[in-house]
């Protein structure tokens, strides 16, 4: 089997930092590899992959360079469109828009849907709901108004993850800094909790940042340590207290929270989205609708198994399971187009 992995050009494969399609991209790339399978890899000349890697740009559109992202869309998509034929699949983690393609070209092309960013979005997989293969990334985050062929969660490289058995006493925010996210909030609730904060995450909404998050930061007990890359964030997620997540929209997935269970470090979260198919309510973490009833379930972290959330975890959202998953649907898909013939 030939697999083509189309991954976003926004940041580098696997990120340096920032960059969770680029890391899943990654993750099962390396995944599929290790099981022996041909597998080229579509994203930027910096990428690090054990796959064959093929690229329009030395380095990606988000990382400090003058591409125009439309331009270099349009020439990173259609670079690999133009060999579809080398390849028995096509697996898409670049949105919408290489799905205009899929009627031009023979090769089956499973498309990961990593989150809908906008409703008007949806109309071009509504045009190719009949002939795109749509995998979610959890249940909850399923449109009506397509058909889906599986659910295959997030799944993470457990190599790159410690379990910490003897965390510190500090909270966690980890993620990008922008309101949907909820970092004010995580400052409320560690307030409240009389407990240190320590926020870790790329700014997306500056305006947000300094007018409700900067005001707070003291380097006492509220600290912002910046964008963080693997060996960090490895050391703050496993050495958190808890991870705070209290989000204000329907979360797709959210990999800081399996990944801060893979360190047995439990999360709080809002109860929206996918998090109840992440957390394990009063088992994990705590799933909660407020900041009072999130400041409570810090104060009842300590009943919390942190061997527990590693099982979770490990068993849930490993990229070992994520691949399995995907060759799963290959195999549906490509079963499926030779039936066609």
């Amino acid at each position: 089997m030939k697999v083509a992995i189309l991954s976003p050009i926004a940041w580098r494969t696997p990120p340096v930092m920032y960059g969770p399609w680029e890391q899943v991209a990654s993750n099962i790339t390396e995944g599929l590899v290790e099981k022996g399978i041909d597998v080229t890899l579509f994203a930027t000349g910096n990428s690090i992959t054990k796959g064959k890697l093929m690229h329009v740009c030395d380095r990606g559109y988000a990382e400090g360079t003058n591409l125009n992202p439309k331009v270099y869309e349009c020439l990173h998509i259609s670079q690999l469109m133009e060999q579809a034929g080398q390849f028995d699949i096509i697996h898409n983690n670049y949105d919408f828009l290489p799905l205009t393609y899929s009627r031009l070209i023979k090769t089956p092309m499973v498309t990961t849907i990593h989150g809908f960013s906008s409703p008007e979005i949806l109309p071009v997989y509504k045009k190719y709901n009949d002939t795109g293969f749509y995998v979610s990334i959890s249940n909850s985050d399923r449109s009506p108004e397509l058909d889906y062929t599986a659910t295959v969660y997030n799944g993470i490289n457990v190599k790159e993850f410690t379990f910490n058995p003897s965390p510190g006493e500090y909270l966690l925010f980890f993620g990008r800094i922008h309101p949907e996210k909820g970092t004010y909030e995580a400052i409320q609730i560690a307030k409240r909790s009389g407990r240190e904060l320590i926020i870790s995450g790329l700014i997306q909404d500056q305006e947000y940042f300094d007018t409700k998050v900067k005001p707070f930061l003291n380097d006492k007990d509220i600290v912002y340590v910046g964008n963080s890359g693997p060996k960090v964030r490895d050391e703050l997620l496993g050495g958190a207290y808890t991870l705070l997540h209290p989000i204000s929209f329907e979360e797709p997935f959210g990999l800081s929270v399996a990944e801060a269970m893979l360190c047995g470090t439990p999360v709080i979260a809002f109860n929206k989205g996918s998090m109840p198919e992440l957390i394990l309510h009063q088992k994990t973490g705590f799933l909660v609708d407020t900041i009072e009833e999130a400041v409570e379930a810090v104060g009842n972290i300590d009943y919390i198994d942190r061997k527990y959330c590693t099982y979770w975890s490990s068993s849930k959202f490993s990229s070992k399971k994520m691949v399995e998953g995907y060759l799963g649907v290959y195999e549906e898909v490509l079963l499926g187009s030779k039936q066609c013939l």
